[in-house]
Formats: structure tokens, C-alpha cells, sequence
């Protein structure tokens, strides 16, 4: 029930333009019922006028007729203009709000979850939800007032009549409706579940599809892909059998309806208690009214979908970040200085320590290396620097401040980070530049772009700063792309410049030319740089060694000699 909560919650701040959507919905269906009643009242009436057996009024029904065919048109662009504004509107607040509620559970909190089913969850899902108001909410409401308007005229005439059709009509909208959604609930999570699977894989596929045609499984995941989706057109088969089978049920009860009202009006008319007329209004009129209820099959077969889509959304905005915020921040540091103090660190309870006993300090406008094995623990030092993950003993202090003190947002707001696999996204390189300053102008990224070795490059391109680097950055060369990640930290012009593999997969004269952009910000910033490559490591003034979670010894980059067996045994680059 906490679901159904929330989503009328969302619906809260827009309750007047939906209640107007269903005001208008009801009103379509009225004009439509009363439309096919009065049209058959005058059909009957003209053909017994013309047969002298009475006489009409022409003009009156005739306006009527042409009226509620107005109405009846008007409000169903109204209708649908209003409610599915309101629903788009409804549902882009939602995707804003799931965004928000996403970022701070990165990365740790999002280990578990592929990439393509987070955005499965964020497009998907969300649009799911749109059933909510549309197919649930709308339909139900309309078609409940609808049920009292219509069977309270044709109580004026037959009571026996509307007592009739109401008894169809919760039939045909209610257990009917109802007895699909209970044995089709379960098929609503089972398809939901299947069509995300598929658009995970599906996402993942085209994400890594470099990697799929280089180890030859390009076949192998196509036959995956087909599988999932075999699975999903399974389930939309046996729920195309089951509406099948509502729908002719309620067709069924629609008919039995009607026979319902001849069997009891034609005996009215016999006693003059009504006349022709009447008796064909009330036909056309129990006819048309299962308009009202038709929706419904399908709003709670809908229903079933839309909360499993809801649990899938609400998951993710219940999760608990895995770095808490602090109630109150402290003040910016006067420096910009960098301890770890005997930190300890692990992944996850049951996993090795990571860092055990980490002891690094780090000085404004000094750069030190960090090197060692793979897994000895280098990662792990900038993802709490950043506060990705929470350390489980130790300190770690900006300035003299331990950095739990500080939000998130103001902490990574003092770093600069050039990764080796910085992501540029499909998008203009002032856009991807803008990432680090929003409001900077083209002046300014042409000073960073020059700053960084690039401007002439980006001169010459066709649309300058308008072009397009293409997804992950595939329109760049390796030293272009890390050089626009180098102009982000120039832009940014943060206190602190982690560099991790700055130079890595590049050839000597891109690494140069990298290095060379590189040298005045490490002069100026508090640095830290992971490499493994001698070349990086001359640009540093110390450089720290770190085995098995722990820093076992500083050496000066510049006393040591290139030929020193433990200084190449310390570095692992032999």
C-alpha cells in the first residue's frame, strides 16, 4: 500500500488538472451515451411520425444530436490534451527526482544494479508509471460516475431496467476486471521483469559490443538476446489469450444485458406505461453505456505492470546512500593539505581489507606518486578521498578537518580528476568541457583548451567547440580525449589534481605532449598521481610505495638510481 501512497502523493500537486481530466472524461462518455439514446429516440420517433402513428418535434432532438456530437469530440481533445499534459508533466518532476535520489548512491550503493537496467528503471519504469492516472486512476473514477448519471435516467423511465444494467455493468467492470487481475498479477511482474532483462542485456550489448566482436561472442549474446525476447512475447501471448477471453465475457454480458431490457421494457410499452420511443432510447442507451466501463479490463491489468514498475523505481529511491552527509558542515580549509591516518577499508564486510593501516600525506603544490601492485590498495585511496566509500577505522583530513565533516557536493567540489578512462559523453566538446564550469563562457574554454594543448586541434575542426566527440568520446584520438579531460581540470581550477594513469595506452610523443599540460597544474595544486609508468613518476616529487594496503616506503624520485634494483622492485615495473 506504500506504493499506491507514493503515487497518489505524485499526483498531489496536480489533483485540480487531473480532476478536470476526469470531469472531461466523464463528460465524453455522457455526451456519447446520450447521443446514441437520443439518436435512437428520434429514429423511432420519425419513423412512427412518418407512419401517422404520432408526432415530433424535429428541430429540438435534431440540435441535440448535432450538440452532444460536438461535446463529445471537443472533450475528448480537451480530455487528452489536459491529462496527458499533467501526466508528462507528473512524470518528468518523477524522473528528476529519481536522478536525485540516484547520484548520491554512486558507486558504491550501485555495485549490484547493471547499467542498462538502471536505465531501464529511469526510462522504462518511469514512463510505465504514466498507466497510473491514465489507464488506472481516470478510467475507474470516469466510469463510476458514468455508471450513476446514465443508470439514474434510465431509472426515470425503468427502474427495473437500470437495476438491470447496473448488475451487468459491475459484472463487466468489476469481477471481471478483477478476476484478470488476480490471475494476471503475477504475469505483470513476470513481463515487467522480462522486459527489463531485456533492455539491460540489449544496452549492455551495444555498450560493449567492441569487447563482444574482439572475443568472438557476438553470436553467443544474439542467441541470448533472442532468448529473452522469447520469453517476454510468451508472456504478452498468454496475456493477448486472456484479455481475448475478458473481452468476450463482457461482450457476452453486454448482450445479456440488453436482452435483460427488451425482456423488461417491452412489457412497459404493451401497457402504455412508455412509448416506442422510449423503448428504443433505453436499448441504445444500455448498449452504449458498457462504453463506460470497457476501460477497465485493461486499467487493472495495467495495474499489476504499473506497481511492479513502482517497486522497481521506489527501490532505488529508498536505497541509503553508502556515505551519510553530515548535519551540519564545517568551514572551508585554510590549506589544502591531505592526511591519511592509519586508515582501515574494505568493500564489503566479508571482503579483505583494501587499506590496512594506510598512513599518506599529501602537501599543497607537492605531487606524489603512488605505486605498487595491482589490488595493493592505489584505487582505493582516491575512492575515499572523494568519499565514494565510507572508511571503516582511521582519519582522513583536509586542511586539519576530517572530511566527514564536509557534504559530498562541497568536497568533490575541491577536486580535479583526470582518470585514464575519462568519460566524455556523446555530446559537443563545450559541453563536455562545461561539465567542470556551467557557466563558463567560450573565452574561457578556449584558454583551458589552450592551456591544455588542444585549442589549435579544436580550431581546426569544421564546428570548433560544436563538435561532436561522439560516444565515449570515438570521434578523439586517445591523446585528444585525455587532453579534453586535462582542459575539464584546468576549467575547474580545483585545489586538489588526482591524475590516475594520466598517460596510460598513449604513445611517447602523446605522453609528452600530455605531461607538458599537465606540469603546471601539479605545481600549483595539492597532487596526487597513480602510474606505473617512469616517465609520469619524474614529474613527482615523492613517490610512495603501497603493498597490501599499506605504505611501506617514500622514496625521492630524483636521488634514486634508474639502474637501483629495489627501486624497481618497489615501483613493479620491471
Amino acid at each position: 500500500m506504500s506504493d499506491w501512497r507514493r503515487l497518489f502523493g505524485l499526483l498531489r500537486p496536480y489533483r485540480g488538472v487531473l480532476a478536470l481530466g476526469i470531469g472531461l472524461a466523464t463528460l465524453v462518455i455522457v455526451a456519447n451515451v446520450a447521443l446514441m439514446a437520443l439518436a435512437g429516440w428520434f429514429i423511432t420517433g420519425m419513423a412512427l411520425a412518418g407512419l401517422g402513428l404520432g408526432t415530433i418535434n424535429y428541430f429540438a432532438p435534431a440540435a441535440g444530436i448535432r450538440g452532444l456530437a460536438i461535446v463529445r469530440t471537443g472533450g475528448r481533445y480537451l480530455e487528452r490534451l489536459i491529462t496527458h499534459d499533467a501526466t508528462l508533466r507528473v512524470l518528468s518532476t518523477l524522473r528528476v527526482t529519481f536522478y536525485a535520489r540516484l547520484e548520491p548512491l554512486a558507486p558504491a550503493g550501485l555495485q549490484r544494479y547493471r547499467g542498462g537496467d538502471l536505465l531501464s528503471r529511469m526510462r522504462a519504469d518511469i514512463d510505465t508509471l504514466d498507466n497510473f492516472y491514465l489507464r488506472v486512476i481516470a478510467p475507474t473514477i470516469a466510469a463510476a460516475l458514468c455508471v450513476v448519471v446514465v443508470n439514474a435516467f434510465a431509472a426515470v423511465f425503468s427502474p427495473a431496467v437500470a437495476m438491470v444494467n447496473v448488475a451487468a455493468l459491475l459484472v463487466a467492470g468489476i469481477l471481471l476486471p478483477w478476476i484478470s487481475y488476480r490471475t494476471s498479477r503475477a504475469r505483470g511482474v513476470e513481463r515487467r521483469q522480462a522486459l527489463a532483462d531485456l533492455r539491460a542485456t540489449v544496452a549492455d550489448s551495444v555498450g560493449g559490443m567492441g569487447e563482444l566482436w574482439a572475443f568472438q561472442v557476438t553470436g553467443r549474446q544474439a542467441q541470448r538476446i533472442r532468448r529473452l525476447s522469447r520469453g517476454l512475447i510468451a508472456a504478452q501471448r498468454r496475456d493477448a489469450w486472456a484479455d481475448a477471453v475478458v473481452n468476450a465475457a463482457s461482450a457476452t454480458v453486454s448482450r445479456l444485458a440488453l436482452w435483460g431490457a427488451l425482456i423488461l421494457a417491452i412489457p412497459l410499452v404493451a401497457r402504455g406505461v412508455i412509448g416506442g420511443p422510449e423503448l428504443a432510447m433505453l436499448v441504445f442507451l444500455v448498449m452504449a453505456s458498457f462504453e463506460a466501463v470497457a476501460p477497465l479490463p485493461a486499467a487493472l491489468r495495467a495495474l499489476a505492470e504499473t506497481k511492479a514498475a513502482a517497486r522497481r523505481v521506489f527501490e532505488i529511491m529508498d536505497a541509503e546512500p553508502a556515505v551519510a552527509e553530515p548535519a551540519s558542515e564545517s568551514a572551508p580549509p585554510a590549506t589544502f593539505d591531505i592526511v591519511l591516518r592509519d586508515v582501515y577499508f574494505r568493500y564489503e564486510d566479508a571482503a579483505p581489507w583494501a587499506l590496512a593501516g594506510a598512513d599518506l600525506t599529501l602537501s599543497p603544490g607537492r605531487a606524489i606518486g603512488l605505486v605498487g601492485p595491482s589490488g595493493a590498495g592505489k584505487t582505493s585511496v582516491v575512492n575515499l578521498l572523494l568519499r565514494f566509500w565510507p572508511y571503516q577505522a582511521g582519519a582522513i583530513e583536509i586542511g586539519g578537518v576530517p572530511i566527514e565533516r564536509y557534504t559530498t557536493a562541497t568536497l568533490r567540489q575541491w577536486f580535479a580528476v583526470v582518470a585514464q578512462h575519462t568519460h566524455l559523453f556523446n555530446a559537443t566538446i563545450a559541453d563536455n568541457l562545461r561539465i567542470a564550469a556551467p557557466e563558463a563562457n567560450d573565452e574561457q574554454l578556449h584558454a583551458a583548451l589552450a592551456r591544455a594543448g588542444l585549442a589549435e586541434r579544436v580550431a581546426r575542426m569544421p564546428r570548433g567547440l560544436d563538435t561532436f566527440v561522439g560516444e565515449a568520446g570515438l570521434q578523439l584520438s586517445g591523446g585528444e580525449a585525455r587532453r579534453l579531460a586535462i582542459a575539464r581540470a584546468v576549467l575547474k581550477n580545483a585545489p586538489i589534481l588526482i591524475l590516475d594513469e594520466p598517460t596510460e595506452g598513449l604513445d611517447p610523443a602523446s605522453e609528452a605532449e600530455v605531461l607538458a599540460a599537465l606540469a603546471p597544474l601539479m605545481r600549483r595544486a595539492t597532487t596526487l598521481v597513480i602510474t606505473h609508468r617512469p616517465s609520469v613518476l619524474r614529474y613527482v616529487d615523492e613517490i610512495a610505495v603501497i603493498e597490501d594496503g599499506r605504505v611501506i616506503e617514500q622514496i625521492n624520485p630524483r636521488g634514486a638510481d634508474a639502474a637501483d634494483a629495489r627501486f624497481w622492485a618497489h615501483l613493479r615495473l620491471a
